[in-house]
């Protein structure tokens, strides 16, 4: 009886060995608030943002999330975005938006996808689908079908360079109308002129394809 009883325990011992050992087989780890959840996200947007005393820009988006979990750390704006910049009488002279955007803040990196549509002082209009701005460069960059219009002209391309006032641009494989001098500002409209580390990030050419989403912002 007493070895019957020993056998039981041993066996009831043993079933609960198992079943604990296969409980933590299927036991994830704890998931952390900092593992899933942004640090903040903010909806519906709508902000005046002053410089030296005195509203300038305004930032809109319907959704605004930063997280520093993610590698690179990074703001997400998911739902669109829309940076204004306004003159001395608070009319808008100038704007930058997309359908979506990514800003790498540690890199200092915009990444902007979607209808990227940009409207400056001067009246240059820009389009593309895709546009990187890179602040430590001082400069914008798209690998896409781009287009240029100002008041006197229109310059379309697989490549677009400028830098971050853009008052200096060139479209490579360019196709559109154009005066001597305009690629480039005041120099020529040719690639030969641009530096030795503008001619390296040009692009082989590329077949246009139609259109189908405190903030650093553009002087």
């Amino acid at each position: 009886m007493y070895k019957i009883k020993s056998t039981f325990l041993g066996l009831l011992m043993f079933i609960c060995l198992v079943a604990c050992q296969e409980q933590v087989e299927h036991t994830a780890p704890a998931i952390l608030a900092r593992d899933s959840v942004a640090m903040m996200t903010s909806y519906g947007v709508n902000t005046l943002i002053s410089d030296s005393g005195v509203m300038k820009y305004r930032i809109v988006t319907e959704r605004w999330e930063v997280n520093t979990s993610k590698n690179p750390s990074q703001w997400i704006f998911e739902k669109g975005i829309l940076l204004e910049q306004f003159d001395e009488k608070f009319h808008v002279n100038s704007y930058i938006q997309s359908d979506t955007a990514y800003y790498y803040d540690q890199q200092k990196i915009w990444k902007l996808y979607g209808r990227v549509r940009i409207l400056t002082k001067d009246g240059l209009k820009f389009t593309s689908e895709q546009l990187t701005w890179d602040q430590n460069k001082h400069e914008l960059s798209s690998n896409v079908f781009s287009k240029l219009v100002t008041p006197e002209r229109t310059l379309q391309g697989s490549y677009f360079w400028s830098d971050e006032k853009m008052t200096r641009y060139f479209v490579s494989n360019s196709k559109g109308s154009f005066e001597k001098g305009d690629v480039a500002g005041t120099q020529s409209d040719t690639i030969s002129s641009q530096p030795d580390s503008v001619k390296q990030n040009l692009r082989p050419q590329a077949t246009p394809r139609s259109a189908t989403n405190s903030i650093p912002l553009m002087h």
